[in-house]
Formats: C-alpha cells, structure tokens, sequence
C-alpha cells in the first residue's frame, strides 16, 4: 500500500508538472528558433529565443520597434485551438526530435501601428511624414515604393532587419493584432 501511495504521489508530481509547463507554453511564454537571415544582424538563423505571449491574454499591442513573431497566414481567421496546438507542434523542443520546420511564423520588427501612413523612399522609413533612424537594420534599404501604406485598426505592419532579404508586410500586408502570436523577450543557448 505504501508503494502505491508512493507510485500514485510521483504521477501525480509528474501530471502536474505536465499540466503547467503546456500552460506556460500555451499561454504565456514559448521557446521557438529563428528561421532565416531576415532579422540580421539582431537575430539570425537557429537562434533560439523565448517569446512573451501574456500580450495576447490581455488583447495587447506591440509597441514600435517591438520584435514579435507573427502568423504569416493573414488570409485566415486564427482559432482559440491555433493558439493551443500550434505552440504543442512547434517549439523548439518539438521540432528538435521531430523535425518540423516552422515556417508559418516569422519573426519581425513592428514598424506601424494603426492608423500609421508608411512610405519607402530612397532607402528610408518614413512614418507619418518623419524618417525613421533604424540603427538595427543590417544595411541600407534597397526597396522604394510610391504607394502609400495606411495600417488598418487593430493591425502592424512589421519588416525585417535585413531589409533587402525579408519577406513581411511589404508583401503579404498588414498583420491582424491576433496574428501576433508574442514579443521578443531573449535568446537561449542550447
């Protein structure tokens, strides 16, 4: 009898532990890895990094400049069981044994928020009519456009750091503020 109470005591330790750490994962903080140059020379390729979710619970927003990890499919309504499966699938601890590769979430600077108008001229930022100083972008912007960008409400519009090597809101648009999934909190090493 003492060994079961001792048996049914650890699996209890081990549920709850189980328990927790998903919550953790599911709703507060997840450790995921960079894809890709496009965040150079702030964060490159296999960094790991421990993202803040808590954002998402109180219906948050990003402030400029914030890094943030986004839902690259804008063109599909996210689901309360997208935020409870996805951080299960991939996290750095998964696709470490599995394999998956992540490529529905990237990792981006905010660079408008609501009702910001953005312009991209001779290699330059300009947010509502004043030139950004970016001194974390990895080289000067090659990308110019005439057209002018208006961030809808409850939008960001988010680039890269290395500008001429990124795929974000100059090509897929502005993100839905339920399609940042978390903000940038620091790299782990392992």
């Amino acid at each position: 009898m003492k060994i079961l109470k001792g048996v049914l005591s650890w699996f209890g330790t081990v549920l709850i532990s189980v328990v927790v750490a998903l919550f953790i994962i599911i709703f507060l903080f997840q450790p995921t890895s960079v894809s890709g140059s496009s965040m150079e020379n702030t964060l490159h390729d296999r960094n790991k990094i421990i993202i803040n979710k808590t954002r998402n619970i109180f219906h948050g927003e990003p402030d400029y400049e914030d890094i943030v990890i986004i839902d690259s499919r804008v063109d599909r309504k996210r689901t309360f069981w997208d935020n409870v499966i996805e951080p299960l699938k991939y996290n750095v601890f998964v696709t470490k044994f599995t394999g998956n590769v992540d490529e529905i979430f990237w990792v981006k600077r905010v660079i408008g928020k609501a009702g910001d108008v953005l312009e991209f001229k001779n290699g330059k930022v300009i947010r509502n009519g004043v030139e950004l100083e970016e001194n974390y972008i990895k080289e000067p912007m090659l990308y110019e456009s005439t057209d002018k960008v208006i961030v809808p409400e409850k939008s960001v519009f988010v680039m890269g750091d290395n500008r001429n090597n990124s795929s974000d809101s100059r090509y897929i648009g502005c993100i839905p503020l339920d399609h940042v999934i978390g903000t940038y909190l620091f790299k782990i090493g392992f």
